[in-house]
């Protein structure tokens, strides 16, 4: 199992640690702008969005493309975001 963390900030750190303790691997997604955001160093992949800002987390067919190029089994929305449309 693969699992893409569909988030970032906190709620992506505290989702890739519970996945590590599960030995689930995980994708980290976020813009250009955002790349070196700490969840992006913690996820065992991270994936480049295109896009900018909040805007670039909320293109619910790119991240579904990036989950499945990235071979991931599940995609986790986190909070707000996705998850508010889910």
């Amino acid at each position: 199992m693969k699992l893409l963390v569909a988030n970032r900030g906190e709620i992506a750190i505290r989702l890739m640690r519970a996945a590590a303790e599960l030995d689930i691997p995980t994708v980290a997604i976020a813009p250009a702008d955002d790349g070196g955001a700490l969840h992006t160093v913690k996820a065992e992949e991270a994936c480049e969005l295109t896009g900018s800002g909040p805007a670039a987390y909320l293109d619910i067919e790119q991240i579904v493309q990036v989950a499945k190029d990235a071979g991931c089994d599940a995609v986790h929305p986190g909070y707000g975001f996705l998850a508010e449309n889910a």
